[in-house]
């Protein structure tokens, strides 16, 4: 009970020292003309309409997600939200569906005893969503990916914590005013039983905020409880691969961004072995960068399944299943604190369930433990304190 305490004033923290003086500002303006997009290019940022008094409530509560039997065929919908690049966001939505559908179908079959749980709701100022949760499995204890299609309006600082720090987004705003905006996302996060395998987070998002300002952003991160250096240049070399596609700079620029952003900065080490990590993406054609995040979302399993598949049986020791515990424990210490999309979440009304889903069913803390020099668990400490090149 101390460490949820503990837990808890640190997320009110990150809240509060997060939510103040947040400004935003884009130098790439979009506009839609009989279903095509344009791009164009300003110097000053574009004045929107801001939300009025009549905007839907900013936090609308965990119970006010309608279930529904079955999702319709599209949650996106012209006549909602900002004015923007509608055309994008229904592309967006259909991608990550058919994603979420062969990720899941993948995973279940490499499990081979359990299926995914689907949900689907709706919410009241329009969007919805879907999770598949699988649970009880043969290999997999927990693993969920969740679609999110929202559209409401935000207080300024949870600008903040949808997109990168420091950013400016709510320039020439009135203290107090909300932003209306347009999200559809993709993630997921799944912990396998064998402390040989390790989880594996990802998400792949799409924003749009009122005046024509989008961006995407995501990434896949892999968070192991042992160092596995074939296991590494699989993971990072199938990203690396999937990031030469499409800009040569990308992976060394996204590799070193996922190991600044999964950083445990009370813990002084990172949350798992990074892989890649991007935000505020709208230095070319929205069309280039939706390659970009599908080709990333479409190699999940081909990064990630031949680890699982190769460690599922591993033979381990009851030492070895509490260090991966107390790994775990600092996959929530990071969750909680840090992460950018349940900060979000949590500040714009978002349904608890799926936010709460990338948390493991069992964790564990010990006091003070360190790791003894010259062993497994000692290396694998390294290694998050020293980030390390894979390739």
């Amino acid at each position: 009970m101390k460490f949820y305490s503990v837990v808890v004033s640190l997320l009110s923290a990150a809240v509060v020292a997060d939510g103040f003086g947040i400004s935003l500002q884009r130098s790439r303006l979009l506009s839609v003309r009989s279903g095509s997009v344009s791009l164009s290019s300003t110097a000053e940022k574009t004045e929107g309409k801001k939300a009025g008094d009549d905007a839907p409530p900013v936090n609308l509560g965990w119970d006010t997600h309608k279930a529904i039997d079955e999702a319709p065929e599209t949650l996106v919908r012209e006549e909602d939200g900002p004015d923007g690049n509608y055309p994008m966001r229904a592309k967006m939505e259909k991608m990550l569906r058919e994603a979420q559908i062969s990720i899941t179908e993948a995973i279940a079959e490499i499990d081979g005893q359990a299926g995914f749980q689907e949900d689907c709701w709706t919410r009241e100022n329009g969007g919805g969503g879907m999770s598949r949760v699988l649970s009880g499995g043969n290999v997999f204890e927990k693993a969920g990916v969740n679609l999110s299609v929202v559209y409401g309006s935000m207080p300024q600082e949870a600008l903040q914590a949808a997109t990168e720090r420091g950013v400016d987004r709510a320039k020439g705003m009135a203290p107090g005013e909300r932003v209306p905006f347009f999200a559809c996302g993709l993630s997921s996060v799944m912990h396998p039983r064998n402390p040989f395998c390790p989880t594996m987070h990802f998400n792949y998002r799409y924003f749009e905020t009122d005046g024509g300002v989008w961006w995407f952003g995501g990434g896949t991160d892999i968070t192991p409880c042992y160092v596995n250096e074939d296991d590494m240049k699989h993971f990072h070399g199938t990203y690396k691969e999937v990031c030469d596609r499409h800009d040569p700079n990308y992976y060394k620029e996204f590799k070193a961004w996922a190991d600044r952003y999964f950083k445990i900065e009370h813990r002084g080490e990172t949350r798992g072995l990074g892989g890649i990590f991007f935000d505020d993406q709208n230095d070319r054609e929205p069309e280039k960068l939706f390659e970009f995040a599908k080709d990333a979302v479409n190699n999940v399993v081909t990064a990630y399944g031949p680890i699982v598949e190769k460690h599922k049986d591993d033979e381990f020791t009851q030492q070895q299943k509490e260090w991966q515990l107390m790994r775990r424990g600092r996959y929530v210490e990071f969750n909680l604190v840090y992460d950018r999309g349940t900060v979000f979440g949590l500040k714009t009304g978002g349904r608890i369930e799926s936010i709460l889903m990338s948390l493991p069913e069992t964790a564990r803390w010990e006091y003070n433990h360190i790791p003894e020099e010259g062993t497994p668990e000692y290396d694998f400490i390294d290694a998050c304190k020293n980030p390390r090149e894979w390739l």
